[in-house]
């Protein structure tokens, strides 16, 4: 399996595949299209992290300039009936970043717009990818235990928005886990009582 291809960049093959030149062997990856924009130029070197799919009859290399690309990529294929093209045209609409806080805010309308994903696909990797996207999140922003206190509210149906406001109204309210999200789920009861 290649993990990594370090070369220069030799324009594209019929196809839109990026050519990456290592040391005389031409590698045909395919790429997203900001990917394609931040790697091309005349004899530009360009590192790319690989993931690699073997099919019957082909063997295809699709290229990353992030390990955060890489693995959004692989969480996309994770959902049933994404492949890796499906997966790299959803990575075509958007940055990243972009790309998670659609999943995490529901809109599965953004995705459609990529050939081949309609509205119940769409909808499927909303599903599928919210919690684990909305956890990346909480634990890159130093949350630590909120991340799995919000990992909890959505198991028990509350919205990523509804969770991420408790969390502020408790504070730091509880210890360990198990107590932030009895604290979380007393406060939002009291919430919807007053109602």
């Amino acid at each position: 399996m290649i993990g990594k291809l370090e070369g220069i960049y030799a324009g594209t093959t019929p196809e839109g595949a990026a050519l990456i030149d290592v040391s005389g062997v031409g590698y045909a990856v395919h790429v997203s299209s900001p990917t394609l924009a931040r790697i091309a130029g005349p004899k530009k070197k360009v590192s790319l992290l690989i993931h690699t799919t073997v099919r019957e009859d082909a063997l295809d290399l699709y290229g990353f300039t992030s390990s955060e690309e890489l693995v959004f990529f692989k969480q996309l294929m994770s959902v049933a009936g994404i492949g890796p093209k499906s997966a790299l045209g959803i990575l075509n609409l958007s940055d990243v970043a972009h790309l998670k806080r659609s999943i995490m805010q529901g809109d599965a309308a953004a995705l459609t717009r990529v050939h081949g994903i309609g509205k119940k696909s769409a909808e499927r990797i909303v599903v599928e990818l919210r919690d684990k996207v909305a956890s990346e999140k909480g634990a890159k922003a130093g949350t630590g235990g909120d991340a799995e206190v919000i990992d909890a509210l959505l198991a028990l149906g509350y919205r990523v928005e509804e969770a991420r406001q408790t969390l502020k109204e408790i504070g730091d309210e509880g210890v360990g886990v198990s107590e932030r999200v009895a604290a979380a789920l007393k406060y939002l009861g009291s919430k919807h009582t007053s109602k």
